[in-house]
């Protein structure tokens, strides 16, 4: 069973196996037609496509102090009828991938995760380090049966939004946001309407999660890089602009063998969206 990472050499082994599933994430932040543009170009052989929007997000309430973020997270029902059918059971391995580093893809793997499947794994590296290898892409969609996965325990852990606010008086668990550091100081804010951060929030690029070939760092190297932010991994908030990022640091900790954080959901995109919530600028 793969539960954080797999190769693509490893993945290559099984692109014909009827009991995995591959699931391209690819997307744009700018451009929501662009994943799915580049899905009928060309993808991995028997993949099919996963889309941040319409599938791994639920529907977003309407602007305002009610708003609960550009990605809420799908209603649990939903999800699970959604992975039924791209035919994932509850014994399927499932591969997510993007060409993002796995920008998108380890928002798949958190949510299986959610739902209580361990069998997920992001493609290392992504299509840049599956085309290095020549592999190829190709153009045929793959067609599944329906599959049979139930909601078990939950493997990921979240906050609400009542419970970061709380949380502003009392500081016993730190948040860590994965956004650049100049969008978390409050400059060249581009997608949310206010620039700034949560008080009291420490910053943690996702993209230095990564290698310079944009496969993700080794274990070690990833703990200690994480161990400055909190003091034990089950303190930890993680958030970046809508609860995407943060699942790829929640990744990184896994592989880093740090267990127990929490993903707040509404993250930046719907902390800003009330005035009278507080907001910190600079570093």
């Amino acid at each position: 069973m793969h539960t954080t990472l797999i190769t693509a050499a490893d993945l290559a082994q099984h692109l014909t196996d009827p009991a995995w599933v591959i699931l391209d994430c690819r997307h744009d932040l700018m451009n929501p037609d662009a994943g799915r543009d580049g899905f009928a170009i060309g993808h991995i052989q028997n993949a099919q496509f996963a889309s941040i929007d319409d599938d791994l997000s639920g529907p977003k309430a309407a602007a305002g102090a009610q708003f609960t973020g550009r990605h809420p997270l799908p209603e649990r029902g939903a999800l699970i009828e959604t992975l039924r059918s791209w035919g994932i059971s509850d014994s399927t391995q499932v591969v997510a991938y993007d060409a993002h580093g796995g920008m998108f893809a380890a928002r798949l793997w958190w949510l299986l995760r959610w739902v209580g499947h361990p069998a997920v794994a992001v493609l290392d590296g992504g299509l840049a380090a599956w085309q290095s290898q020549g592999l190829p892409l190709v153009t045929p969609v793959a067609q599944r049966a329906r599959g049979h996965i139930t909601e078990r325990p939950s493997l990921a852990h979240t906050v609400t939004l009542a419970d970061v606010v709380e949380n502003l008086g009392t500081q016993r668990r730190t948040v860590v946001d994965a956004r650049a550091a100049d969008r978390f100081r409050g400059e060249n804010e581009t997608i949310d309407p206010v620039g700034g951060h949560i008080p009291g929030a420490r910053n943690r690029f996702f993209k230095d999660n990564l290698l310079p070939d944009g496969r993700f760092k080794p274990g070690p190297q990833l703990k200690q890089e994480f161990a400055p932010l909190f003091s034990n991994a089950p303190t930890a908030i993680m958030q970046c602009g809508s609860g995407v990022t943060a699942c790829h640091n929640l990744l990184a900790m896994e592989i880093a063998g740090l267990h127990g954080a929490s993903l707040y959901p509404g993250s930046w995109s719907e902390w800003c969206a009330n005035p009278a919530r507080p907001v910190a600028t600079g570093a």
